[in-house]
């Protein structure tokens, strides 16, 4: 008898960006920048650090199992009933219960694109869901016909990432209204908003707009970009209460804990603090692209908090050639193996960044 089933046994493990404290005790090379995870550079509002502390004493009593008042925020935030809200461990926890609430293994089928946020993926393999994985145009932008041809009878869930991880492409406004009115009214749309704060795109919209199209509609949102709690695990799904209902059947007990609630409460206050890295971001961003672009870079359109970059290396070479000189960026799978993601981060680490590029680009001519 096997230990483990088959389709578990297929599983890759997710591999998250390395830590700075691990490189550097790897290679021995200092104060290198990390620019691999999309992660806020600027760290979580002075409101959350305070509201952390004070809860601290009280962390010998469980968590609000209900996420109670969390939901009560929230819920005010957008203007919509907490019964519409169920909050997970990270948007992870939430597309896994997503997979393993509302599809039968080896019945239902998912769609979703490619290349795209890797755990929609992962969460099908690991609750054994039959997938559909539609290319993305050029792998770089949504072909939103495509997601939808992909539908057949049994297809229960579509996950799209608005924008998209790791390309940093968006679905227009226009092509998000089509596919929320055009889907087969049997399937559950899942948009995917963790980077939702950053377009600047006129023709962007917030599928959270558009609830009035579809009734099976899923909308993710995160703590962990924009916010800067990405080490706090902060995630929650906005849709119908009687949707919504059938996640928290299934979701763990104590799910969120307690430190995590109340710096998602406190970060919901400071609304500033979000609105000046998303503008630092929108900045930074354009500096980046140009100055790419100028050293013969090839960049993807992005609306995130991060660049999908082509240098005149192969990707994993110019990976090591980066980290060599204390610059970590993100290695992508094929068929965007020749690509690097790169979180927009700090001005001074943007410059160095750059820096090294230029490095890289000059001995690629010689």
């Amino acid at each position: 008898m096997t230990l483990v089933p088959p389709h578990i046994a297929r599983l890759v493990p997710y591999r998250p960006g390395m830590p700075v404290s691990e490189f550097e005790r790897q290679s021995n090379i200092k104060h290198a920048i990390k620019l691999a995870s999309n992660e806020s550079p600027r760290g979580p509002s002075p409101k959350v650090i305070e509201a952390i502390r004070s809860e601290a004493a009280q962390l010998n009593r469980y968590p609000d199992g209900s996420t109670y008042l969390l939901r009560q925020d929230l819920a005010k935030h957008h203007e919509i009933q907490p019964t519409e809200i169920a909050v997970g461990n990270g948007s992870n926890e939430l597309i896994d219960l997503l997979c393993r609430t509302f599809c039968a293994p080896d019945e239902d089928h998912v769609v979703f694109g490619t290349p795209s946020f890797l755990c929609y993926e992962l969460s099908c393999r690991s609750s054994n869901l039959p997938f559909t994985a539609v290319p993305l145009r050029d792998f770089l932008s949504w072909d939103v016909g495509a997601l939808m041809a992909a539908v057949t009878p049994q297809t229960k869930l579509l996950f799209v990432a608005n924008p998209n991880n790791p390309t940093g492409a968006y679905v227009a406004r226009a092509d998000l209204e089509t596919m929320l009115r055009e889907t087969p009214s049997h399937v559950m749309i899942v948009v995917d908003e963790a980077y939702v704060e950053f377009p600047s795109a006129e023709d962007y919209a917030s599928a959270l707009t558009l609830r009035d199209l579809r009734e099976r509609l899923i909308v993710l949102r995160t703590f962990s970009k924009a916010y800067g709690l990405a080490g706090l695990r902060v995630g929650y799904a906005v849709g119908p209460s009687s949707i919504i209902a059938f996640l928290d059947r299934t979701r763990a007990p104590f799910n969120v804990n307690t430190l995590a609630q109340v710096a998602a409460r406190a970060a919901l206050t400071d609304q500033e603090h979000v609105q000046e890295y998303v503008a630092m971001n929108c900045v930074e961003r354009a500096r980046l692209r140009d100055a790419l672009t100028a050293l013969g870079a090839r960049i993807a359109p992005s609306q995130a908090n991060f660049l999908l970059v082509r240098l005149d290396q192969r990707g994993p070479e110019a990976y090591q050639r980066l980290l060599s000189q204390g610059v970590i960026t993100r290695q992508m799978p094929p068929p965007i193996d020749d690509w690097l993601r790169v979180s927009v981060g700090l001005p001074e680490e943007n410059s160095r960044f750059l820096r090294a590029v230029e490095m890289l680009q000059q001995e690629g001519e010689r």
